[in-house]
Formats: C-alpha cells, structure tokens, sequence
C-alpha cells in the first residue's frame, strides 16, 4: 500500500536534527527529489501467504536491503538508498502472481522468504520514475488472513506492535511493520545491527493489546507516525520494542 508516511517518534523530535526525514513539519528534505522502496509480494490466488507472516516477511526485507553489501559504501545500490534516506522515508507495497512475479523477480533486487511468504525489495526509485514491470502492478488486493490465529510474539527479540485501534490492509500493514524494522535498525550499533543480520533478522509482529498500546506509545520507543495519506488518519500505527536484544540472538540460535 502507498506509504506517503513518515515515521516520526514524537517522543524524541524536539533532538532530531532541523533536517531529519522523521520531523512531522515541512523540512528541506521536501524539497529533494522523493524517492520510494518499492516491496512487491507474492500472492497466488489459491495459495495466499499468511497475514502476520507477510507482515514479518516485509519487515525482514526492509532490513535485508538496509544492511546489504550494495546497498552501502560504494555499492551498486548506495546512491539510490542515500537518496532514498536524504529526502522522506517512503515504502510502496504492491503484489504479483503469476508471470508478474516472474518478470518482478528478474528486476535487480533481492527475494525474502518466509514460512508462507514471499517479498521481494527493490532498490529506491524515483517516484515518478518506477520500472514498468513493478509499476503496473497493482496495490490494492493485498487483503491476507491468517488461516489460525498467530503464535504470541517472541519476546527474546524485536517486537513490531500494531496499533489495535487501526483497519489496514495487509499491504498498509506491512508498509507500516516496515517503517518500524527501520527505525529498530537506526537505534542499534554496528555489531548489533551485526548480530541481527547473523541470525537472519529474526522478529515479531503483532497488535497489541489496547492498554498495552498506550503504555507503548508513551514509552518513549521508537514509533511509526503516519502521515494519513491512505487509509487511515495521521497517527501512531507502530511501535518497535526490543531492538537491543539483538546482541544475544545468535548464542542464543547456536544451542
């Protein structure tokens, strides 16, 4: 789903740089160029992916593209994902089936797989500037259900927690889930970010419940805000808790 949104922790604007993408006021980086990430998945009509899994799924892609080799440095993809970051922090979620996701899959990217799902993430385009095979594609239809109810998130790692009180389609949803991986990222240090890429970026997703909800939205976590673009209103959609116990994970996957 187009994510026009910024994700902002209210808690901490009044210390983030005149300049940064995640202030909620007209900044500078308004007048760059804007680019977007664009995230495809895959759905078939007769065998759909698992909602909370796409949604981890997505996540886990934000966070594999963020920390590849091309993505950095002097990588292939470095100038685009500077770009990307220099302006306003957009992701767009379509999905494909068929001989669309064929011809998506033979577009420079990378395919992330989870139990059920597929995604695949694209480096950062301009957003007029999309490739045709990815911009045909459409963004509504992305309506996931989890055929039983999810397991309870794991809290040993990071936990992405969904607004109880919003009505999103999956896409939305793991636009959403994948602003909030990024700012998870943003909080940690190298050798954690290190340590979360070992272990495959293992993490949850899950809604919380509604008085735990404002307990996290006051915590002072970092917080998705959305800027009510599509589907919703502006507000908090997610908050990213437990970044920093990324440090034990793959001891911890090693036993």
């Amino acid at each position: 789903m187009s994510s026009n949104d910024t994700p902002v922790s209210l808690s901490e604007t009044a210390g983030l740089p005149a300049d940064s993408p995640f202030r909620p006021e007209r900044t500078n980086r308004d007048e760059a160029q804007q680019y977007v990430l664009p995230l495809v998945v895959h759905i078939e009509k007769t065998a759909p992916p698992a909602r909370t899994d796409a949604l981890r799924t997505a996540a886990r892609a934000v966070l594999v593209m963020l920390s590849d080799e091309r993505s950095v440095g002097e990588g292939e993809w470095a100038q685009a994902m500077r770009d990307w970051q220099d302006a306003r922090i957009r992701k767009v979620v379509r999905r494909a089936r068929g001989a669309e996701w064929r011809k998506a899959c033979a577009l420079p990217g990378i395919t992330v797989t989870g139990e059920s799902a597929e995604v695949r993430v694209f480096p950062p385009v301009p957003l007029d500037g999309w490739p045709k095979e990815l911009a045909k594609l459409q963004v509504s239809g992305t309506e996931l259900e989890d055929p039983e109810p999810p397991a309870a998130p794991d809290l040993a790692g990071p936990v992405l927690w969904l607004n109880p009180e919003l009505d999103m389609s999956a896409g939305k949803e793991m636009a959403q889930v994948g602003h909030g991986a990024q700012l998870a990222w943003w909080e940690l240090s190298e050798p954690e970010r290190n340590a979360w890429r070992e272990a495959g970026f293992p993490l949850s997703v899950a809604t919380a419940e509604a008085d735990r909800w404002r307990e996290l939205a006051l915590s002072g976590l970092p917080v998705v805000e959305d800027a009510g673009f599509t589907e919703i209103a502006p507000g908090k959609t997610v908050v990213a808790e437990g970044a920093h116990r990324v440090g034990s994970l793959p001891a911890l996957r090693q036993r």
